[in-house]
Parts: C-alpha cells; structure tokens; sequence
C-alpha cells in the first residue's frame, strides 16, 4: 500500500549560512523538529539546498538504492581530505569491489580474533582506574577504542606515541570538519591559523600511516592482522590486489569509523547507566553472573543480553554518525518530488529514531524494548545507525562486539555516577554526536567472587 507523503521547509533559514546556526548550536533540537513539517523536509546547509528523509520508509529507500542516492555532498567532499576513497566515503563505482576485497577481514572467525584484543584492552582500561576516580568519559574511551583499533589494524610496528600521533591529528581534523562543510573552499586554502592546523594534522596522519604501511612492505610478513588482509586482499578471480594509496584510505577509513564511533557510543551508555538505576542493576546483575570478576571476552556475548540492549538502545537515543550526506546520481522522485542530478539529501537516524509514531515513548530509556517479541512490529528503516543495504557499516558487528565486552568488564568492576560539571548537551561541531563533558566518578564494585575469595583469605 503507498504512503502518501508531504513535503515541507524548515523555516529560518538565513542568508548565506541557511540552517548552520541551529545545526552547530542545538543539532538533536533542531533535527527533532523537523518532522513536524513534514516526511521529507528542505532545509539549507550554508547556501546549498538539501532534503532530510522524516520517514521510515523514504530513509531507508535513499539507504538502500545506493546507485541513486551514492555518497556525496558538503559533508563527504569535506570528509575525503580526511579518508580519501575509503571504503566509507568512496563513490558506487568504487564500492562493489572495495567491499568484496574487505568483506574477508570481518568475517565472524576474525571478529573472534579482534575480541582479544578487545578483551585485552578492556582489561587495561579497567586496571588503570582509582577508587574515587573522576575521568572525563569521552576522551578516555576515545584513547581506549583508538588503541584498539590501532592494535586490530597493526601488530607490529605501532608504539603509544605512533597512537597518540593520530589520535591528536584525527581530533584536530575531525574537529574543524563540520565548520568547513559550511565555508566555501576558497576561504578554506587562506593561510589562516585554523587551516595551517588543519592541513598539518592532515599531514601528519597520512605521513604516519603512509610509514608503517611502507614498513610492512619492506617485512614482507603476514602479521594475521587488518593491515596484512588489507595488503594480501584479492579480487574473486585472484587478480587485482589493492595499491598502496587504496591500502592507505583504508586504514584512515578503519582508524575513523573504529574509534570515535565506539567512544561516543560507550559514552552515552555509561551517562544512561549513571541515571537509570535499575538498568544499572541489571547489568551488574548480568555481569557479575556471567562474569565472575575477570573481563568478558567473545565466548561470553551470547551470555550478556541485556548488556548488549544497553548499548542498541543508547545507539538509538544517540546514534554517533547522526548526520552525513547523500547526493543523487541521476532525476529521481522522492515523497513526490522530484530530485534533479546533484541534489543533497541529508540523512540523519535521529530524525526517525525520535519519533513517537516510530518508536513507543520515544524519548524515553527502554533496552527492552530490544526485545525480540518487541521489535517483530517496527517498521523498516526504524533503526538506521548503521545504515541499510549494500552500504550498510561493514564494521557493526566489529563495533557491536567492542562496546558490549568494554561496557561488561567496566560494569562488572566498577560503578560510575556523573559529576559536578558534567554537561551533555551534544557537542558542537562534532563528527560523532557526544557529550561535551560527562565527568564521571569511580567507584569500585566488589563482586560475588571477590568476596568470596576475601573470606576465604590467602590460600
């Protein structure tokens, strides 16, 4: 049965800089009113002119036929200085082979593989805290998915300065990108002090991956990591292999989409936990049953599913890539519109994710709602933070993996409660939508097992 859809405007849209002001300033504010104009809406991104899909059914449509509505826009035309032709950002051309060559390296045997990594670096994290401990969530965990995802990418040839390197280069890149989707390009080649940043964090990351890629060609030796499949990838007929500067976007693509996503995700999990008690409860409850006081590692997953709700149901509240762009190949209709070649659509989970017709008290916490029983009912296109279709995130489960194992051994140790100046108003200008302060203070958990083996004594 069709849907008959309406169209609508945004209002206020200024000269010159279109909706920017309410986009930087109060991005989730302004993308949660849209849908009350209507289910696909125009708004503008500086001067450009661009549609944001309000409906399931016309979200997933642009999601899905990729060929029509193919990567591009302000957004990723900003975002390829960053990542070049990687996966994430190549054009459909590109993208059929690209993700044949790559579908190998995230199979479910080598998730497994990635998991002990995850698993250690867990560990690591968790040892290091103090009892009464207050960390800033977001830039801890970010550091924390960065060397797990550097440790994924290379096992040889990477030291904590090569990770402090791109992690300080992605945060000056990536913090500059959403101000320079709104800026022509001649205003961004002026010898200004922003963009002399800019351009050299941009240096420095290619100059750092560009060397340890160098590095493994010159081994010659297959260190059964991601940078190793990546280098020894093959199309089906045994041909064509990936060139180095294939190779290099890549690994930035990787190094990108495994790092700061994560983070943001963890963040917002953490942040719903310290205000939610009697979810908290469950996962301590979950954790200590399943756990026992050691970390979790890839054999527990199917053992902590209410932990792994946690983490879907804050990706639905808070979807990190909670605005990008796609731009029409060729004349489509859309909602009864009709789109000319060229046209921006701007996607943006939230948009649906948020709405009461979608989602039962949208606004409200409810892992439960994960439910199996409970998500027969939704309509397709209600969860979007991966994507759809061909172009969906080649790196979910991967992602999905790391979040639950990191949020199950930092609940099984630990408790957390937000402190004073915490501030979780999305951040400004922020690639992945996060917290711009969520302070969060320790306190040690003592498990079952723990206080088992304290009665007990020495043996």
């Amino acid at each position: 049965m069709s849907t008959n859809f309406v169209n609508g405007t945004a209002p206020r849209a200024l000269p010159l800089v279109g909706h920017a002001i309410p986009l930087m300033r109060r991005p989730v504010e302004f993308l949660d009113s849209l849908p009350a104009y209507g289910d696909l809406v125009e708004i503008r991104l500086g001067p450009t002119r661009a549609y944001v899909p309000c409906h399931p059914e016309l979200l997933r449509q642009v999601l899905m036929e990729d060929r029509v509505f193919d990567k591009g826009g302000p957004l990723f035309d900003r975002l390829r200085d960053i990542v070049g032709n990687g996966l994430g950002s190549c054009p459909h051309r590109d993208h059929r082979r690209q993700r044949r060559l790559l579908q190998p390296a995230f199979h479910r045997a080598r998730l497994q593989h990635y998991a002990d990594v995850m698993e250690q670096e867990s560990t690591v994290l968790t040892e290091s805290w103090q009892e009464g401990q207050v960390i800033d969530a977001f830039p801890v965990l970010y550091g924390f998915a960065l060397r797990t995802a550097t440790r994924t990418l290379f096992t040889a040839h990477v030291d904590d300065g090569d990770v402090e390197t791109i992690q300080r280069s992605f945060e000056t890149a990536l913090g500059g990108l959403f101000q320079r989707m709104f800026l022509p390009r001649a205003w961004q080649r002026l010898p200004l002090p922003a963009n002399r940043r800019y351009q050299q964090a941009l240096d420095h990351l290619h100059g750092r991956v560009d060397r340890i890629i160098a590095d493994y060609r010159r081994g010659g030796q297959n260190h059964g990591d991601l940078l190793s499949m990546l280098m020894s990838a093959r199309d089906e007929d045994g041909g064509a292999t990936l060139n180095d500067d294939e190779v290099h976007d890549q690994v930035i693509t990787m190094l990108f989409g495994g790092s700061e996503t994560v983070a943001a995700n963890l963040t917002w999990t953490l942040y719903l936990m310290s205000r939610h008690p009697e979810a908290a409860r469950k996962v301590h409850e979950e954790t200590d049953a399943v756990l026992e006081g050691r970390p979790a590692g890839w054999s527990d997953l199917p053992e902590l599913p209410f932990t792994n709700r946690m983490i879907t149901e804050s990706l639905r509240l808070y979807p990190p890539a909670w605005l990008y762009t796609r731009i029409t190949a060729s004349q489509v209709e859309l909602a009864g519109r009709r789109l000319e070649p060229g046209t921006t659509l701007v996607i943006s989970p939230p948009v649906v994710h948020r709405q009461a017709s979608v989602h039962a008290d949208p606004t409200d916490f409810s892992p439960d709602r994960w439910l199996p029983d409970r998500t027969a009912d939704l309509p397709r296109g209600s969860f979007a933070t991966f994507g759809a279709g061909a172009r969906k995130c080649i790196g979910d489960a991967y992602a999905l993996a790391e979040a639950t194992l990191a949020l199950a051994t930092i609940a099984n140790r630990w408790q957390v409660e937000c402190d004073p100046g915490t501030d979780v108003r999305p951040s400004t200008l922020a690639t992945v939508m996060h917290p711009r302060r969520l302070h969060l203070r320790l306190a040690r958990r003592t498990t079952k097992t723990a206080r088992h083996n304290a009665r007990r004594g020495p043996s």
